[in-house]
Protein backbone atom coordinates (compact mmCIF):
# COMPACT_ATOMS: atom_id res chain seq x y z
CA UNK A 1 0.00 0.00 0.00
CA UNK A 2 1.38 3.40 -0.88
CA UNK A 3 0.43 6.70 0.68
CA UNK A 4 -0.66 9.43 -1.65
CA UNK A 5 -1.77 12.95 -0.78
CA UNK A 6 -5.53 13.16 -0.64
CA UNK A 7 -7.84 15.91 -1.69
CA UNK A 8 -10.10 16.90 1.22
CA UNK A 9 -13.83 17.17 0.77
CA UNK A 10 -15.44 20.60 0.86
CA UNK A 11 -16.09 20.84 4.60
CA UNK A 12 -18.99 23.30 4.48
CA UNK A 13 -21.45 20.88 2.94
CA UNK A 14 -20.48 17.44 4.20
CA UNK A 15 -21.98 15.23 6.87
CA UNK A 16 -20.27 14.11 10.06
CA UNK A 17 -19.80 10.66 8.50
CA UNK A 18 -18.10 12.15 5.43
CA UNK A 19 -15.88 14.36 7.61
CA UNK A 20 -14.93 11.34 9.72
CA UNK A 21 -14.10 9.34 6.59
CA UNK A 22 -12.07 12.22 5.14
CA UNK A 23 -10.11 12.55 8.38
CA UNK A 24 -9.41 8.79 8.46
CA UNK A 25 -8.18 8.83 4.86
CA UNK A 26 -5.87 11.80 5.51
CA UNK A 27 -4.31 10.15 8.57
CA UNK A 28 -4.00 6.77 6.87
CA UNK A 29 -2.17 8.49 3.98
CA UNK A 30 0.23 10.19 6.42
CA UNK A 31 0.79 6.92 8.30
CA UNK A 32 1.60 5.09 5.06
CA UNK A 33 3.81 7.87 3.68
CA UNK A 34 5.82 8.35 6.88
CA UNK A 35 5.75 4.65 7.93
CA UNK A 36 4.31 5.54 11.34
CA UNK A 37 3.03 2.90 13.75
CA UNK A 38 -0.76 3.04 14.08
CA UNK A 39 -2.18 -0.28 15.28
CA UNK A 40 -5.44 1.34 16.39
CA UNK A 41 -6.99 4.30 14.58
CA UNK A 42 -10.34 5.84 15.58
CA UNK A 43 -11.64 8.60 13.32
CA UNK A 44 -14.00 11.32 14.54
CA UNK A 45 -15.41 14.33 12.66
CA UNK A 46 -13.08 16.71 14.57
CA UNK A 47 -9.91 14.60 14.95
CA UNK A 48 -8.38 11.14 14.66
CA UNK A 49 -7.20 9.20 17.71
CA UNK A 50 -4.32 6.76 17.28
CA UNK A 51 -3.34 4.36 20.04
CA UNK A 52 0.21 3.03 19.79
CA UNK A 53 1.81 0.10 21.60
CA UNK A 54 4.43 1.94 23.64
CA UNK A 55 6.36 5.15 24.19
CA UNK A 56 8.90 4.19 21.49
CA UNK A 57 6.10 4.24 18.92
CA UNK A 58 4.97 7.59 20.32
CA UNK A 59 8.49 8.93 19.81
CA UNK A 60 8.28 8.16 16.07
CA UNK A 61 5.19 10.38 15.83
CA UNK A 62 6.95 13.16 17.77
CA UNK A 63 9.98 12.90 15.49
CA UNK A 64 8.05 13.10 12.21
CA UNK A 65 5.16 15.42 13.07
CA UNK A 66 6.14 17.26 16.25
CA UNK A 67 3.47 18.65 18.49
CA UNK A 68 2.77 18.83 22.18
CA UNK A 69 2.77 15.86 24.57
CA UNK A 70 0.62 15.80 27.68
CA UNK A 71 1.06 13.29 30.44
CA UNK A 72 -2.02 12.21 32.33
CA UNK A 73 -2.05 11.30 36.01
CA UNK A 74 -0.59 7.97 37.03
CA UNK A 75 -3.13 5.34 37.96
CA UNK A 76 -2.33 1.76 38.93
CA UNK A 77 1.31 2.22 37.93
CA UNK A 78 0.84 3.73 34.47
CA UNK A 79 0.00 7.05 32.83
CA UNK A 80 -1.52 7.95 29.48
CA UNK A 81 0.77 10.13 27.37
CA UNK A 82 -0.95 11.95 24.48
CA UNK A 83 0.68 13.73 21.56
CA UNK A 84 -1.42 16.50 20.02
CA UNK A 85 -0.32 16.99 16.42
CA UNK A 86 -1.60 17.43 12.85
CA UNK A 87 -1.19 15.73 9.51
CA UNK A 88 1.04 17.43 6.96
CA UNK A 89 -0.82 20.11 4.99
CA UNK A 90 -2.87 18.92 2.06
CA UNK A 91 -2.83 20.76 -1.29
CA UNK A 92 -5.55 23.14 -0.09
CA UNK A 93 -3.61 23.86 3.13
CA UNK A 94 -5.99 21.96 5.43
CA UNK A 95 -4.71 19.64 8.16
CA UNK A 96 -6.34 17.01 10.35
CA UNK A 97 -5.87 17.05 14.12
CA UNK A 98 -4.35 13.82 15.44
CA UNK A 99 -4.15 12.62 19.04
CA UNK A 100 -1.62 9.82 19.54
CA UNK A 101 -2.00 7.92 22.82
CA UNK A 102 0.44 5.60 24.59
CA UNK A 103 0.21 4.02 28.04
CA UNK A 104 3.55 4.40 29.82
CA UNK A 105 4.35 2.30 32.87
CA UNK A 106 5.79 4.35 35.74
CA UNK A 107 9.58 4.15 35.69
CA UNK A 108 9.88 3.20 32.00
CA UNK A 109 12.51 5.03 30.00
CA UNK A 110 11.18 7.82 27.78
CA UNK A 111 13.31 9.32 25.02
CA UNK A 112 14.46 12.85 25.69
CA UNK A 113 12.76 14.08 22.48
CA UNK A 114 9.41 12.99 23.90
CA UNK A 115 10.13 14.50 27.31
CA UNK A 116 11.02 17.83 25.62
CA UNK A 117 7.62 17.82 23.89
CA UNK A 118 5.77 17.47 27.21
CA UNK A 119 3.68 20.55 27.93
CA UNK A 120 4.06 22.12 31.35
CA UNK A 121 0.36 22.37 32.06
Amino acid sequence: MSGQPTEPLKLASISAFERKSDNRLAVEAAVAYLALPAPTLVARPDAVHVTVNDVDDLSAWVYFLGGEVRRGPSSDGAALWTLRTETPARPDGSKVTVYVHAAVVDGDDVLVEVRRAVANV
